[in-house]
């Protein structure tokens, strides 16, 4: 038991949070293992920043408790000395430099002298503007802003990250940049919980993902796992070079001799096809995927 409570670094039993008669989260119970990056995914208003919010410790649950690291609430200061957070929107001042934003969240957290200069330093680093250091935030592009934003959630070497959207607005060679960031990151042993709706990220960055809509937990799950128990079967797409026989047992053709098949075996299926002397124009299958998983959970029916 003591084994499996060293393991824990961050668990959420039945929280729940209201804003008058809308209940954005409810009733949602997780357990973050130390040194994973688990993926929070959901749909728009799914409950994803209100829990990174609690989380932090900036909102408190109507219900419920949190616990991190076994350091006891988030709301406890001295628990929240060990979390960071890198919000969707920038929590940086653009009248300050680069070098003074680090030095400023290093402060905050308690930081001095030679192991504040350090630190500042090595956020620089991490966010590869070192050689702007002294420019004024205000006049950085989107993906520096969103690198520094990064640094100064980590310049006090948190247990617990809580990136909520951080590649929002950011260009490839950025979004590359955070991902080799964050992978740094947990290679030294941090904790990360990441809320993003892009789905490739999660694909590549993190260990688990739970997939949460309504306030709720739907499925938790390695991405494989998820795959494999919510991702439905694979859908083939053709393109016949000429149209078949009609004695022949096919799904609805388009006009253009385009079909579409859902099946477990969409190879085994065109090789029947192919040995009933059919010729292809085009050819695609797509498996089950992450999105797949996805919208079967959440739905498909689009949300403003």
């Amino acid at each position: 038991m003591n084994g499996a409570r060293q393991r824990i670094a961050a668990r959420l039993q039945g929280i729940t949070k209201r804003f008058g008669t809308t209940v954005a989260v409810d009733g949602l119970d997780l357990e973050v293992l130390r040194g994973e990056c688990l993926g929070l995914l959901g749909p728009n208003g799914a409950g994803k920043s209100t829990t990174i919010t609690m989380l932090a410790g900036i909102l408190e649950p109507d219900a419920g408790a949190i616990e991190l690291s076994g350091r006891g609430s988030p709301r406890l200061r001295s628990t929240r000395r060990r979390i960071g957070i890198a919000p969707q929107s920038l929590a940086l001042y653009p009248e300050l430099t680069a070098v003074e934003n680090l030095d400023f969240f290093g402060r905050v957290y308690g930081l001095s002298g030679p192991r504040l200069r350090a630190r500042v330093d090595a956020g620089l680093e991490l966010a590869r503007l070192t050689e702007s250091r002294n420019e004024r935030v205000r006049t950085f592009s989107g993906g520096m802003a969103r690198r520094l934003n990064l640094a100064c959630a980590v310049v006090h070497e948190p247990d617990l990250l809580l990136a909520d959207e951080p590649t929002v607005g950011v260009d490839p060679q950025s979004r590359n940049h955070l991902f080799d960031s964050i992978e740094a990151l947990l290679a030294s042993g941090m904790t990360v919980i990441y809320s993003t709706h892009y789905l490739e990220e999660v694909e590549r960055l993190c260990r688990r993902a739970a997939i949460i809509d309504h306030g709720r937990i739907l499925a938790i799950d390695s991405v494989s796992r998820l795959i494999e128990k919510h991702g439905g079967t694979a859908r083939l797409h053709v393109q016949f070079a000429e149209r078949p026989s009609a004695d022949l047992d096919l799904p609805e053709l388009s006009p253009d001799l385009h079909a579409e098949l859902i099946t477990a075996t969409p190879l085994q299926q065109l090789a029947q096809w192919s040995d009933a002397g059919l010729r292809f124009r085009s050819i695609d299958v797509r498996e089950p995927n992450l999105e797949s998983v996805f919208l079967n959970l959440t739905g498909r029916s689009l949300r403003d």
